[in-house]
């Protein structure tokens, strides 16, 4: 179903990801994915799973953690400030939760 001003009410999540431009390619985006994505705190490994406006994605991308809220859809990938338009990060935009990993010494 699609709303009177033309954008979709939902969308493929690892098609949303790649819109999103939190991974660079559809086939990232869909590995992502299989490995395991949180959607409203259920684990999600189908790339074909479908996202709705207030949904809380949370994603493990390299050594961070991403935890968005989705705030809209486009039917086609564009610039990165319409990309930035789709989300919200919930943890802040100054603060972004790492992942425990080995120390480093400099």
């Amino acid at each position: 179903m699609t709303p009177i001003d033309g954008s979709p009410d939902r969308q493929r999540i690892d098609k949303w990801l790649w819109h999103a431009r939190l991974v660079r390619t559809r086939n990232a985006a869909a590995a992502v994915v299989a490995a395991g994505v949180r959607l409203n705190g259920k684990r999600v490994t189908a790339a074909g799973q479908l996202v709705r406006r207030g949904d809380v994605v949370t994603v493990a991308l390299g050594s961070s953690v991403k935890v968005v809220r989705v705030e809209g859809f486009c039917e086609r990938r564009g610039k990165a400030a319409a990309a930035r338009a789709l989300y919200r990060d919930l943890a802040g935009d100054s603060a972004e939760q790492a992942l425990p990993g080995p120390e480093t010494s400099r």
